[in-house]
């Protein structure tokens, strides 16, 4: 973790009487420097561009989009800034979505001055915020994201179509008649598909075709 001297902040808050205390806070640490504060997700990407902080103290929501998209952009333009998100209450799909866009962690807004002073420390040098039992959380999603990549790539071209065929709801008579194959053909294509994935009937199918986002992907060969 690399020594930092003065740290740049930029508070992302929509309520002015929040940006209002944590300035407030951390302009009395000798080594913290307020560069900035947004109302809104557009104007902290807009402010962490042209500011260039160190870290960005963002709140979760707001009321044009979330934090996270913010954090995810501002990330993506700028890896050196650091992103801590600020959250009412412990929520484990946000604090997952949060540390995917590349937050550092995450604090309560209940937090104590003293611990979110040590929380952008942290951060800055280059550390992080999770709570060991989100950690783990975090991992075990991940560890599960790569596995079912995994068996998405086991899958042939033509079990991709008919996979997109069953996320859109096409009976195998359907799928025969848009593949000219076979009804025989489309039940052993289909059971293949079910036996790679670890699925056990078609619905699962096609939940796992809209999680993989393969509609969004037309076949040209359909």
């Amino acid at each position: 973790m690399r020594p930092v001297e003065t740290i740049r902040i930029l508070i992302v808050d929509d309520h002015e009487v929040v940006r209002i205390g944590l300035r407030s806070l951390l302009e009395r640490i000798g080594q913290f420097e307020v560069v900035g504060e947004a109302a809104s997700a557009q104007e902290a990407i807009e402010l962490a561009r042209s500011r260039k902080p160190d870290v960005v103290v963002m709140d979760i929501r707001m009321p044009d989009g979330s934090g996270i998209e913010a954090c995810r952009a501002i990330r993506s333009e700028n890896e050196a800034i650091k992103v801590i998100m600020l959250t009412s209450y412990t929520d484990d799909e946000a604090i997952f979505a949060s540390v995917m866009a590349g937050a550092s962690g995450y604090v309560l807004k209940q937090i104590g001055s003293h611990e979110l002073v040590e929380a952008i420390r942290t951060v800055a040098a280059g550390g992080s915020l999770l709570d060991p039992s989100i950690t783990g959380k975090v991992l075990e999603r991940m560890r599960g994201m790569s596995r079912e990549q995994q068996q998405h790539e086991k899958l042939t071209d033509q079990e991709l179509r008919i996979l997109r065929l069953i996320a859109d709801g096409r009976t195998n008579k359907e799928i025969a008649e848009a593949l000219y194959l076979s009804e025989k053909t489309v039940r052993n294509y289909v059971s293949s598909i079910l036996s790679k994935l670890n699925l056990s009937n078609r619905a699962e199918a096609a939940a796992y075709a809209v999680r993989r986002h393969l509609l969004d992907e037309p076949d040209p060969f359909l």
